[in-house]
């Protein structure tokens, strides 16, 4: 069974408020009010004078778990949002590995559902991981990107993105933070993500809530559980509102939401769940034996869920 050995997150020292973006991402002093008063957005975490390279180096060079244990690794996954993220020929993902002594290892990237990928990337390792058969084998996803274009660094009305990034070490089983279950859907009518037709962009804002209930809902099912014995969610950063309006949906507890990184992080790309967990961990909101669930919504449109047992 896939499970989680550790986490480690990258936060950027340069706390940047969403006022001090507005010419660059074109918003408005009503949008910026927007943004802080009702989405709960504050500042984002931005790295400017550093590549893709150097963020998921960080977040690799956080891990206490990996000096002496790099023969154990099979795999290193990237979970991209985007496509491509960086000029050809450069590989950001294959310069880390080689850098950590991980040259063995073989290492992939997984783009295909934008925000939610980190959650593919997750499920994918645990897969391989298992087909391998080794108990001690481990894999790495790395997830979290570059804001480098407005276009990137905005989604309108919605969310500013940040340039936090994650290690996550995984396991092909054991007795800590369990994958208990994996659900996903992919909403193709909705492909175009930022660049959808007025008629396409309201469609899609009225069925979010409903699609996102319909993912969580399926996770909570293969795990043999209800919404009542879920313990903590942890989501993906894009706003306060949206996560109230889920919790109003379902009359799911808003306060076993974990939104402490909303105002501080902005949205991290595919990064959100776990730099959520590493915060949970940090401030005791799981005790062994909880039930918790990661969500995350990819443009596009995939919505996915994962439930877990710490």
């Amino acid at each position: 069974m896939t499970a989680i050995e550790a986490v480690s997150v990258y936060l950027p020292p340069a706390r940047v408020p969403i006022r001090d973006l507005a010419e660059r991402l074109g918003l408005t002093d009503r949008q910026v009010r927007m943004f802080v008063r009702y989405y709960g957005l504050s500042e984002v975490r931005l790295e400017p004078g550093g590549t893709l390279t150097d963020l998921l180096t960080a977040a690799a060079g956080r891990l206490d778990v990996l000096p002496g244990q790099e023969h154990r690794v099979r795999y290193v996954l990237q979970a991209r949002t985007m496509d491509s993220g960086v000029p050809y020929p450069e590989n950001p993902l294959h310069e880390v590995r080689d850098a950590f002594g991980l040259g063995h290892a073989t290492a992939f990237t997984v783009t295909q559902h934008a925000c939610a990928s980190g959650l593919l990337a997750l499920d994918m390792a645990g897969r391989l991981l298992a087909d391998d058969g080794d108990p001690d084998a481990l894999a790495l996803v790395f997830a979290g990107e570059k804001a480098f274009t407005p276009t990137v660094q905005l989604i309108p009305a919605t969310t500013v993105m940040g340039e936090g990034t994650v290690c996550v070490v995984v396991r092909p089983g054991g007795g800590r933070d369990r994958l208990l279950s994996y659900a996903t859907r992919t909403y193709g009518r909705f492909h175009g993500g930022l660049f959808l037709s007025p008629e396409l962009a309201q469609e899609f804002e009225t069925v979010y809530v409903d699609a996102l209930v319909e993912v969580m809902t399926a996770a909570l099912d293969r795990a043999g559980l209800g919404w009542a014995q879920l313990d903590l969610l942890l989501p993906h950063n894009v706003n306060r509102l949206s996560w109230a309006r889920l919790c109003e949906a379902v009359n799911f507890p808003v306060e076993r939401v974990l939104l402490d990184n909303v105002p501080v992080t902005g949205h991290c790309f595919g990064a959100d769940t776990f730099i959520n967990y590493a915060t949970a961990v940090e401030l005791g909101r799981l005790r062994p034996g909880d039930r918790y669930l990661m969500a995350a919504v990819g443009l596009g449109a995939t919505f996915s869920a994962m439930v877990f047992e710490h």
